[in-house]
């Protein structure tokens, strides 16, 4: 009880602090080898997550309301203790045994939901700093978003690890923010055109997107991420990350006012252009919540 008193007081100041939002709530994961969860989902917690952890419950503890400030109407919050299975991404020690705190969706009859002893998840969090733990075998973490933690199954597990394969290899797409500028030009024949948009990146990396024209006005694209731009690279295909950075990373539309000297009869065919990239990506599909941070 003394490991329950300290880990739940450290938990709810720091989750107190960071979440107050209502989160989607969790499916259950479908039997069969897809996962339930989109390349997106999987991607937005990887992202922000510096560590990713799987393991199995080892028991819970339903906190009242008076104990789970912040709680998004519809959310039970638990005090969770876990037996480490792997440590997927993360440095530094860490005990076989976690603590965390988690919001979990109540039922259709409104009721909290079980946890089952021995349950298999996967967590997605940050050390507690300076938290103490309970005993020698027992540490404290902080789920990223109040619900970060997610079911375990193989077919999550693969993709999830795949993805965070990407984001460490050199040169990985960084999250892109915004429009930054761009231009249109016509070509030498009618009809003929390129567009040129250059992006704003979180790592200040560059980024580029290149659409040509040809005179029987099909269109042909590609993204450059790096310094190079490369009008004969491949889209990226779809659930990488590359195509994450950019069907989840660009806005719905072209900010006209960032095409600086270019005619507004060659910003209405960059518009164009944009559209045909935004429809070719196709929709980031999200069936949760992204964390804080993203």
């Amino acid at each position: 009880m003394r490991a329950l008193a300290l880990a739940t007081v450290v938990g709810i100041a720091l989750f107190t602090n960071c979440f107050s939002n209502a989160y989607a709530e969790t499916p259950t994961p479908a039997a069969g080898t897809e996962s339930p969860w989109s390349y997106a989902d999987l991607a937005d917690l990887a992202t922000v997550a510096p560590m990713v952890i799987e393991a199995r419950v080892y028991s819970t503890a339903l906190l009242k309301a008076e104990r789970a400030p912040g709680l998004a109407a519809g959310f039970a919050r638990f005090y969770v203790e876990a037996d480490v299975v792997s440590l997927i991404r993360g440095s530094g020690p860490l005990a076989a045994r976690i603590s965390y705190l988690v919001d979990l969706p109540l039922d259709a009859k409104g009721k909290p939901p079980k946890l089952k002893k021995k349950q298999p998840v996967l967590l997605f969090a940050r050390p507690v700093a300076g938290a103490a733990a309970g005993s020698s075998s027992t540490g404290s973490v902080q789920l990223i978003a109040p619900d970060a933690q997610l079911p375990w199954d193989a077919a999550t597990e693969s993709r999830l690890r795949a993805i965070l394969t990407e984001l460490v290899k050199p040169g990985a797409p960084p999250a892109i923010t915004g429009i930054a500028n761009g231009f249109h030009v016509p070509g030498t024949l009618p009809g003929e055109g390129e567009t040129q948009l250059f992006l704003d990146t979180k790592t200040g990396e560059p980024v580029s997107i290149t659409v040509l024209t040809a005179a029987d006005g099909s269109r042909r694209w590609s993204a450059a991420f790096g310094e190079i731009v490369d009008e004969s690279a491949p889209i990226p295909r779809q659930n990488t990350l590359g195509w994450y950075r950019l069907a989840c990373g660009l806005p719905r539309s072209l900010p006209l006012s960032k095409l600086g000297g270019t005619a507004p009869e060659d910003r209405k065919k960059a518009a164009a252009d944009y559209a045909v990239v935004l429809g070719a990506l196709g929709q980031c599909t999200r069936t949760r919540t992204p964390p804080p941070g993203l």
